[in-house]
């Protein structure tokens, strides 16, 4: 009876551990024959959408091209440092190849099959077009390649298990495409796209649960810096519902505010980033935005004891 008990046990585990590593299983985007001519100018603007140099920049430096990483960006579950992602070929993604690339920004894996923790927003980033981060590597390939490796992460367990996030993933992360609204202008679709896309706008200016998944009711309804520090803001049109379009435009190519504040914090560099866009992708992502519909965020906190 012992023998038998102790057997099914072992067949159970077996069975469980199977389970877990096919769900965990890291899942790459086949590519399409290498039709496209890569554009490094759209790849270019694709970088400042996506703030890449926010993030990758070498810290307290003046070159926003040197990605050589190392910025720390702190979270609930660890801190996470951002890797060199210059075209070094020992420490950076020199070696890379194209379908390397396109998978760890769009499904989040690397070059060696295994998953990247989910600070990297590659949940919004798969919307992005294939073609489109195939221009965005071959801009960073004509960027100065940096020496110097990034540090491990400071990550405790369980979260340091990246098979782990597979699960996660599978929560988490909606890999269906892009899809144009044709009810909806032209101009209204590419402000979509930059938004949801690779400007990952909804990463930050969104409240998330324990698990660290953004709030889908929730989206841009604002909550506490992922970071740890301070407040982001609501950008649905509870938050910004008496700013104009050309308002919105104007902020995310200066960071002045209507009524004469300025941004702050973490934006600041995302508006140097968006200040490089072409006026025409300003508009279009102001135009989406001021399309969001009110949502009910979290509350933020008082400070000094005001509201």
């Amino acid at each position: 009876m012992l023998r038998r008990t102790i057997f099914v046990i072992l067949i159970t585990a077996v069975a469980a551990l199977g389970i877990y590593w096919w769900l965990t299983a890291p899942t790459a985007l086949a590519l399409p024959a290498p039709t496209h001519a890569p554009d490094p100018a759209n790849g270019q603007e694709l970088f400042n959408v996506g703030g890449c140099s926010s993030c990758h920049a070498v810290p307290n430096q003046p070159d926003r091209l040197r990605l050589g990483g190392g910025l720390a960006l702190g979270s609930p579950f660890g801190t996470f440092y951002a890797p060199n992602i210059s075209p070094d070929p020992a420490d950076g993604i020199g070696r890379w190849s194209e379908a390397d690339f396109v998978n760890a920004v769009m499904r989040g894996i690397s070059p060696e099959g295994t998953h990247y923790f989910p600070a990297f927003p590659y949940t919004s980033y798969h919307l992005a077009k294939v073609d489109d981060v195939r221009d965005l590597f071959a801009y960073l390939k004509t960027l100065p390649p940096v020496s110097g490796r990034v540090r491990d992460h400071d990550v405790p367990f369980p979260f340091n298990i990246r098979r782990n996030v597979g699960i996660w993933k599978l929560l988490f992360m909606d890999v269906r495409p892009f899809r144009a609204d044709t009810a909806r202008s032209a101009q209204w679709n590419r402000g979509a796209y930059l938004v949801n896309g690779l400007g990952h706008c909804a990463e930050c200016h969104s409240p998330r649960n324990a698990l660290g998944g953004v709030i889908r009711g929730e989206r841009f309804a604002g909550g506490p810096n992922p970071e740890g520090e301070g407040w982001v803001p609501n950008i649905t049109q509870k938050g910004l519902g008496s700013w104009s379009e050309k308002e919105i435009a104007d902020f995310l190519e200066t960071g002045d505010m209507p009524e004469g504040d300025s941004a702050s914090g973490s934006m600041r560099p995302v508006i140097k980033n968006l200040a490089l866009l072409t006026p025409e992708d300003r508009a279009a992502m102001a135009a989406y935005l001021k399309s969001l519909p009110p949502v009910d965020g979290p509350t933020p906190p008082k400070r000094n004891g005001l509201p």
